[in-house]
């Protein structure tokens, strides 16, 4: 890995985003972009101040949905962050060579621009009997095409002149860090020495807000404040749901002789990838599953037990989804799991579904390369049932192999084993 970039709502750049990490401060707050008072779950974790016009033109802005602004304004970061593209203006198209190829994630694709657009068609929609028609809100003859979950992928290519494999991947929560997993089998197999990988989301609407709360994914707690920065309650003995939110993340793979060849800085080095279904059931996880997951990463990275210094959780901060990943990790490690140090970003950021397994990668990169682990906050007392060691305080520590785990409905698992560098 050689660029990061992202956008999230503890920051607009990586560099800030994981700054705020470290220091524990959270990116959960009341919803902004709609009235939501009439909902029992009504924090979010929103992007604040992001401008697109760095990236997109404003007629590009108008036209695409925000999950596109944001993989996008991402994908830049990353490639300059890369060394692949000046830091000029982004508006330019690029032209990486036409071996490059680009995966991007995302579980909801353009959910909230869908949605405008049906309640604008819906409010204006008149009935004249004598003529027996119907007259309705003419939709957007970009709507289709700028909602769909492969145009953050084709839009990055499309920026950056990327003419090689390209790929809109949709598979739940795990959809980001699938994305980087697919991205480094291609790099692996030969088929590519240069990928941008990642997730983006845009999911804070309606439809996002009632359908997971429905299902007794949202956590309906509030905070000490307005605020309500607490609601994230990963692991914690009282956690009732996790925290919707929206945000990006893209990352720079390449082959890693070619990138010593151009002096590129690296981030670390992916060893292994464990992509495998429950086949269990659509929303409940299964332990098993997430073990194997966990194991099949270990067996392609040639790592046993004993080698892995850090667990970057996929820690939502359900009931279900926390003591399963638990049961999952002491499986595989027995009692080692009550000693490798282990964290849960959406404490802090909330669950940003395809862009957080992204980010999660990115935060363990990081965490390896600078030797610190950011804590998991909102954790007051742990739950009994999920026995591993997550860590609340910012600490330092040697991690040469990490595992970053991602899980989603569905039953999908998709786990990455990293190595310092």
């Amino acid at each position: 890995m050689t660029g990061i970039g992202a956008v999230t709502p503890l920051g607009n750049s990586f560099s800030s985003t994981w700054k705020a990490a470290k220091d524990g401060v959270s990116g959960i707050g009341g919803i902004t972009r709609f009235d939501a008072s009439h909902f029992p779950w009504n924090v979010a974790g929103e992007l604040k101040g992001f401008d697109a016009e760095g990236c997109l033109s404003p007629k590009e802005i108008r036209r695409l949905d925000p999950f596109v602004h944001y993989a996008v304004a991402a994908a830049f970061m990353a490639a300059e962050d890369a060394g692949l593209v000046p830091y000029s203006s982004r508006v330019t198209r690029y032209a990486l060579p036409d071996s490059a190829g680009v995966i991007i994630g995302s579980s909801r694709g353009g959910i909230s621009t869908i949605e405008k657009a049906l309640i604008k068609s819906a409010s204006s929609a008149s009935y004249d009997s004598s003529l027996v028609t119907h007259r309705i809100h003419r939709l957007s003859p970009y709507l289709m095409p700028a909602t769909t979950v492969n145009m953050a992928a084709s839009y990055v290519a499309q920026k950056l002149g990327i003419r090689g494999y390209c790929l809109g991947l949709s598979n739940a929560c795990a959809s980001g860090s699938n994305a980087i997993g697919e991205a480094f089998r291609l790099i692996k197999a030969g088929h590519s020495p240069l990928m941008i990988a990642g997730g983006t989301e845009t999911p804070i609407c309606r439809v996002c807000l009632e359908g997971y709360g429905s299902s007794g994914a949202l956590s309906t707690g509030r905070g000490p404040s307005e605020s309500a920065p607490d609601s994230s309650k990963p692991f914690d003995k009282e956690r009732d749901g996790f925290v919707l939110s929206e945000g990006a993340c893209v990352l720079v793979l390449e082959d890693y002789e070619s990138a010593i060849g151009r002096g590129a800085n690296i981030y670390g080095e992916i060893l292994g990838y464990g992509n495998c279904a429950d086949a269990f059931h659509m929303t409940k996880p299964d332990p098993l599953g997430e073990a194997r997951a966990i194991a099949l990463a270990m067996r392609e990275a040639g790592i046993r037990a004993d080698d892995i210094d850090y667990i970057n959780t996929h820690g939502t901060g359900t009931k279900l989804g926390d003591q399963a990943e638990a049961q999952a990790i002491i499986k595989v490690f027995g009692e080692k799991a009550s000693k490798i140090p282990a964290t849960a970003l959406k404490s802090m950021t909330g669950h940003m579904l395809a862009a957080s397994g992204a980010l999660e990668i990115a935060s363990t990169l990081v965490s390896m390369k600078e030797g610190i682990i950011p804590p998991t906050i909102n954790l007051t007392e742990k739950d009994p049932e999920c026995d591993i060691n997550v860590i609340t305080e910012k600490r330092e520590a040697n991690i040469e192999i990490a595992l970053s785990n991602s899980f989603g409905f569905g039953g999908v698992n998709a786990v990455i084993a990293l190595k310092k560098v």
